[in-house]
């Protein structure tokens, strides 16, 4: 249950960047020698990468755990250095891990199927099913849905490939299959999406060909272990902020957290609802920049979030459609992809903060939200998603009474730590 709070402050250090951790943890699999991760994701999801790395005979080992997260230890076994999993591999409510994860999988010589819960068995995945059998593997689905049985080609084809819809977890798992084909592999962006994975790949060593609209790799480019320093995620932080935002009084301070260029685009958004919003930024960790966000609640004001927009604030849009409930207005369009996350999130959004008093317009792709009224609060559903779990916290903070968020369990497949943080943030 949340109670409804006054204002909100102190200082945040948010859990290692969700996106970063799969893919350092993916590429310290297939690089050759060992590589020590600083700050790995606490959450459920990048858990699951490691379960099924370790099923694919990788030795993983975790050697501490700080403020910044884990700190593992990777032996990398090289391109094509997978073995054989004994069963089926769990990534659980990953989609993050099963799409980047098949990538690799394309390459090896042998079947390997990777499952998950429910929630993941329903997500679509011939997005990345499609490119990687132009590349010359063979995968098997239930009508384009999880349980995903990938049958590896010796040699892999490159491919020069345009997604139907803008997706970093289908460009890397491409790029990442790439690095094992016979020549260029190119991924043409129509919308640019977030650059984790290009930045990984020079990190490790490897020669990436960047334009304003593509990003390419040349097979056969060994990767070197190396150390690895995880930065803050934006998108846990993005709960803070917004709150900070939400009530008179507030003033949030978050620290070591990622600031890439493709991820920042919550800044903007939370500037033009009329938040002050302070950057400073204190350099790079492993080719990605970090710094602190200093969030102050200034009032509330209207912004409309266009498609062009969408692909670099596509984890934030729950956060800041609960920001809005406070006061403020957000129209979002060009957003179809939140249907087929961990849950329909546009309907379960839309559902739950009616129950909750708002008043929201479900889209087609998008939603309104007005802010016109306090919300009362009540009994939402956050369908085992966890960032509809903590988008339901972030509004419920502004509500007359309290909201009993069933799932709020949720919330540990990224943010483990979320709710206790919230409660010693209220003053």
């Amino acid at each position: 249950m949340v109670q409804p709070a006054a204002r909100v402050r102190g200082r945040v250090q948010p859990p290692g960047d969700k996106s970063i951790s799969h893919r350092y943890a993916l590429m310290s699999a297939i690089a050759d020698g060992k590589s020590t991760i600083r700050g790995y994701s606490t959450g459920g999801d990048c858990a699951s990468t490691l379960a099924c790395l370790r099923g694919l005979g990788v030795s993983v080992e975790q050697i501490g755990h700080d403020a910044h997260g884990l700190q593992l230890t990777i032996d990398g076994r090289g391109l094509r250095g997978f073995t054989a999993p004994a069963s089926p591999l769990d990534a659980g409510n990953s989609g993050s891990t099963i799409r980047m994860l098949a990538g690799i999988l394309a390459a090896h010589p042998f079947a390997t199927t990777v499952t998950g819960d429910d929630s993941l068995r329903r997500r679509p995945m011939r997005r990345v099913i499609v490119p990687l059998e132009q590349m010359g593997a063979r995968i098997a689905s239930y009508d384009g849905r999880p349980p995903l049985t990938i049958q590896g080609a010796t040699e892999l084809q490159p491919v020069d490939f345009t997604p139907e819809v803008p997706s970093a977890q289908v460009k890397s798992a491409v790029l990442l299959a790439g690095l094992h084909a016979s020549g260029v592999t190119r991924v043409h962006e129509h919308v640019a999406t977030r650059d984790h994975t290009e930045r990984a790949l020079r990190t490790f060593g490897i020669d990436v060909d960047r334009t304003p609209d593509s990003v390419a790799v040349t097979g056969g480019q060994r990767l070197t272990g190396r150390p690895l320093d995880v930065p803050g995620d934006i998108s846990s932080a993005a709960f803070w902020m917004a709150a900070a935002a939400s009530l008179s009084g507030s003033e949030i301070v978050i620290t070591h957290v990622g600031l890439n260029p493709t991820r920042s685009g919550i800044l903007d958004v939370l500037r033009r609802l009329g938040a002050e919003v302070v950057v400073e930024e204190d350099g790079a960790a492993s080719g990605e920049p970090i710094g602190s966000i200093i969030v102050r609640h200034r009032g509330l004001g209207s912004a409309v979030v266009t498609p062009a927009e969408v692909p670099g604030v596509i984890d934030e849009l729950p956060v800041l459609a609960a920001l809005a409930t406070h006061g403020g207005e957000l129209l979002v369009t060009g957003a179809a992809e939140l249907r087929v996350k961990e849950s329909d999130r546009i309907s379960a959004l839309a559902d739950g903060f009616r129950r909750m008093g708002a008043t929201i317009e479900e889209l087609p792709d998008g939603f309104h939200v007005h802010g016109r009224d306090r919300l009362r609060g009540g009994e939402v559903h956050a369908r085992n998603d966890h960032r509809l779990a903590m988008a339901f916290a972030v509004a419920a903070l502004g509500a007359t009474g309290p909201t009993t968020i069933h799932d709020a369990g949720a919330a540990a497949v990224s943010y483990p730590a979320f709710f206790s943080v919230l409660e010693s943030l209220r003053v």
